[in-house]
């Protein structure tokens, strides 16, 4: 990724807003291309390679969360949404679009920055390897601190997720998140409400949906089968259990 320069997609309606994120993109020398609405990022995509897209929530016509729901069915490349503070939406969005991760408005440029290079780390395969040339040493061995789950070996300490058999797959933000929180307790029943509290949603029944939706995403990624799971399991009338050991009856 050296001698091609990473290009974001900046989906934002607001030319001032839009002109900002752009020169925080081309100072960390990544190349910016910008779009007004989700319609022409789709004319962008379908025309031009792209590492990353940020979203702003509020967009004219397609919002933005709806097109990184669709774009997030379709391709895997990184996912940042821009939300306004405040709303239990807000808080649950990483949840609804697969999105890698969000930034809150208004935010600091370091932020947004760090963020963006972030899931760039765990979405571009060659920016992973240069940033941890060690990494295929995670993927031979158990990893410490961790767990292995089926091809995945999970380095909870350091917060990364390595697929063995395809070390180009990837957990998105929330996707860790969930499996941390149920890490946390192994074998033990985590609650719906108990999930969205840490993962510092709103708790009120709308959005309990939410994580029996992060939890398919998750075992669709991990399981080998993901309707008969072996590692995340669904305790009835209690939630979700992380099984790290035959011991752990299926329910």
């Amino acid at each position: 990724m050296q001698t091609q320069k990473v290009r974001i997609l900046i989906v934002e309606d607001d030319p001032d807003m839009a002109e900002l994120i752009a020169d925080l993109v081309e100072a960390e020398g990544w190349t910016p291309v910008c779009a007004a609405s989700a319609e022409d990022a789709r004319l962008v995509l379908e025309r031009e390679r792209i590492e990353l897209v940020l979203v702003d929530h509020n967009l004219p016509g397609t919002s933005g969360r709806a097109f990184a729901q669709r774009l997030r069915a379709e391709t895997d490349v990184g996912i940042v949404m821009v939300t306004a503070a405040g709303s239990a939406a807000d808080r649950v969005l990483g949840l609804e679009t697969a999105a890698d991760d969000y930034v809150v408005k208004p935010f600091e440029p370091i932020e947004l920055t760090a963020r963006i290079k972030a899931v760039l780390r765990r979405t571009v395969p060659a920016l992973r390897a240069e940033r941890d040339p060690d990494r295929h040493a995670e993927t031979t061995g158990a990893v410490a601190g961790g767990l292995i789950l089926g091809d995945w070996a999970i380095d909870l300490r350091n917060r990364r997720a390595v697929c063995r058999a395809d070390p180009s797959r990837t957990l998105t933000t929330a996707e860790f998140s969930l499996l941390e929180i149920l890490a946390a307790t192994p074998n033990q029943p985590v609650s719906r409400t108990q999930i969205l509290a840490r993962l510092g949603a709103e708790t009120d029944r709308h959005i309990d949906r939410n994580v029996d939706v992060l939890v398919l995403r998750l075992r669709r990624k991990i399981e080998r089968n993901p309707d008969l799971p072996s590692h995340i399991k669904t305790r009835r009338g209690k939630g979700y259990i992380l099984s790290t050991g035959p011991g752990e009856a299926a329910s």
